[in-house]
């Protein structure tokens, strides 16, 4: 991979993971629930998750779309599905009384496995091999999968840190159930450019 390649991939997986999504957004809930220490292996299971499916993506399942496109509609609709649950479950989340913890953040594994159902993962993992390892040699799928790996974790965490300042702001009941929603509302509007012809 070309120098100029490489600077355009480490720019594209930064941006593709700065930016609002799924998975950022529910970090930033779990910052403001949880707090960072608690959300660690959720982040965690970001990183590594999404890294692997990259390379799981590009070693041979992005041929499954190209075989068989349909495969492409129902990822899509389970992966709308699921979101559409998840951002009831965020919006109907009890507030935490005084002195109390309920619930708890993703585990690594939950967080890992929600890789395969987030549409914006996909999204990223399919252009990056599309774009910045055309001849999808192993090599290539493998210097992607690990430039996401290194830029993945710094980003997310922002957002985690971001929730947790956050989470001063939201000391009452009643202000952590309006977070609690606005989230839910922007999980279910990420879903947009997924269901936009």
């Amino acid at each position: 991979m070309s120098h100029d390649l490489l600077i355009a991939l480490v720019a594209f997986a930064f941006v593709s993971s700065i930016t609002p999504g799924p998975n950022n957004l529910m970090l930033l809930a779990s910052g403001a629930n949880f707090g960072f220490r608690r959300t660690i292996p959720h982040m965690l299971g970001i990183g590594i998750g999404h890294m692997l499916m990259v390379f799981l993506v590009g070693a041979g399942l992005i041929r499954v779309f190209d075989i068989w496109p349909v495969t492409h509609d129902v990822l899509k609709a389970v992966s709308v599905a699921y979101l559409l649950w998840l951002a009831w479950k965020i919006a109907t989340a009890a507030p935490v009384k005084q002195g109390e913890v309920t619930g708890r953040p993703f585990t690594f594994l939950q967080a890992a496995a929600f890789q395969w159902v987030n549409p914006k993962a996909w999204t990223m993992a399919l252009t990056a091999i599309t774009v910045y390892a055309p001849d999808r040699s192993l090599a290539a799928i493998g210097v992607v999968a690990l430039v996401f790996g290194a830029v993945n974790l710094p980003s997310v965490s922002t957002w985690t840190v971001l929730g947790q300042q956050m989470a001063r702001l939201l000391r009452s009941p009643r202000h952590l159930a309006v977070f609690n929603w606005t989230m839910a509302v922007l999980l279910v509007a990420s879903l947009w450019p997924v269901l936009a012809p």
